[in-house]
């Protein structure tokens, strides 16, 4: 098989941890229902090894647990260290994810419109989310006082993994806590 190598590194990419030559054989031979040796895998390997050891290629296959896996090479852990920092500045207080479902589900929405549902206010939260630019102003209602209509944001469906609002989950098919007011766990 010519592009056995191509299997090889599609198998360990998509795995989010290391994969072993067993597992890899063993994936290969159900998939084309042939009789792969692991030492023929792992030979496959060494050479992808090699292949990716070339300075042109940022990342490198590395053997990890008994198995391999792709990594970035040591050389750009300084920039990935500030990306890391910057991208831990970036998670969503409970109250943001909130206010921003509130958002999501019964956009476009007034700030007093969230408001009414969270019963609290939500100016930080709001802000927050237009830094972030997962929602944006999306024009003014016609009520009194004509107050801003919030929206989510292209960059919503992209970190979400959406092409549309109607990929949200359905309401009824998120699961809620057991516990209800007044109700006592089980310990």
């Amino acid at each position: 098989m010519e592009s056995l190598h191509q299997h090889i590194e599609a198998l360990i990419f998509a795995s989010e941890q290391s994969i072993s030559a067993l597992e890899i054989t063993t994936c290969l031979n159900m998939a084309f229902n042939q009789e792969f040796e692991v030492a023929q895998i792992e030979e496959q390997i060494e050479l992808l090894i090699e292949k990716y050891r070339k300075e042109e290629f940022f990342f490198e296959l590395a053997r990890i647990d008994n198995g391999y896996q792709f990594l970035t090479k040591n050389k750009f852990a300084g920039t990935l260290s500030v990306w890391f920092q910057q991208n831990n500045k970036k998670k969503l207080s409970n109250a943001a994810m909130e206010t921003l479902s509130i958002i999501a589900y019964r956009q476009p929405i007034t700030k007093v419109g969230v408001e009414q549902i969270r019963g609290v206010n939500c100016d930080y939260s709001i802000q927050k989310l237009l830094e972030k630019d997962l929602i944006t102003i999306a024009g003014k209602s016609d009520a009194p006082g004509r107050p801003i209509l919030y929206a989510t944001s292209r960059l919503f469906m992209d970190y979400f993994k959406l092409n549309s609002l109607e990929d949200l989950p359905q309401l009824k098919d998120i699961q809620t806590e057991e516990n209800e007011i007044g109700v006592q766990a089980e310990s």
